[in-house]
């Protein structure tokens, strides 16, 4: 791809390195690159990258749109929060595989119906769950889309977003960033009525490789069995299970020892 003349780097700039021969990807690439140290700015960006400031622009912003570039409080550039859902999704099959086993085991341990959900835009999907086999019971096949402004496993997929998107997520929610703050200290949710009148739930967050929370582990069942406080009667069982699927991922993406 030819650089018409006004986007080409200035005198003694760098040039990209390893070029693909598609320029405006390449382009992009070096910008995530110089990124990956922390808040930077257009300037900073210019000198790292040696893009000409106007073509620099264009592309941040388009970057920007596609959420795969952030800002800051100061109007840096930042990592967008797309790469890190991408980051989750490539782990997605690993975390389904993973997650039945445990899933069947907190029913088993539990007497209710448990569920993995990720987020997937505005909504959250449910990817794995185990029924409880008898009796009355919440039932959320796998595929299911939910909303993202109640419930307890809404509550710990918005809980630890970053402040844009957690301001974001609690326009028109049932919950409130006082209830949000307390799951953070706390560790796990509880709902009781908020997603469909009569049904409590109890979640807890399932962590990545890097440490954030890529899915939201959740038992559910009619108020009457959970009980109008679900979370100090299950808390503590949901949330050993999140973190033994925790560990399993780790370990499942941790490279292989040189032989």
């Amino acid at each position: 791809m030819d650089i018409p003349p006004n986007d080409r780097p200035p005198e003694g700039q760098p040039a990209l390195r390893t070029p693909s021969g598609v320029g405006v990807v390449d382009k992009a690439a070096a910008i995530l690159d110089a990124l990956e140290a922390g808040p930077t700015s257009l300037a900073q960006l210019v000198s790292a990258t040696g893009i000409a400031r106007p073509t620099l622009h264009r592309l941040a912003s388009a970057l920007v749109h596609h959420r795969l570039v952030g800002r800051d409080l100061q109007g840096r550039y930042v990592l967008g929060t797309r790469l890190s859902e991408l980051a989750s999704a490539a782990g997605e099959d690993r975390l389904t595989s993973a997650a039945g086993p445990v899933l069947s085991r907190l029913r088993d341990a539990t007497g209710e119906s448990s569920q993995l959900f990720r987020r997937q835009a505005d909504a959250r999907v449910c990817v794995s769950s185990a029924e409880r086999p008898v009796g009355l019971r919440d039932t959320i096949p796998v595929g299911t889309r939910l909303s993202m402004k109640a419930g307890s496993a809404a509550q710990v997929l918005l809980a630890w977003e970053d402040n844009e998107r957690l301001v974001e997520g609690l326009n028109g929610s049932v919950f409130t960033p006082t209830v949000l703050a307390a799951v953070r200290r706390r560790g796990w949710a509880q709902s009781l009525g908020e997603r469909e009148p009569g049904v409590a739930s109890v979640s807890a967050p399932v962590r990545g490789p890097s440490g954030r929370v890529i899915a939201a582990m959740s038992i559910s069942g009619p108020i009457e069995r959970l009980t109008r406080q679900p979370g100090r009667v299950h808390a503590e069982t949901v949330m050993r299970h999140a973190h033994h699927l925790t560990e399993l991922i780790r370990t499942t993406a941790a490279p292989a020892p040189a032989r």
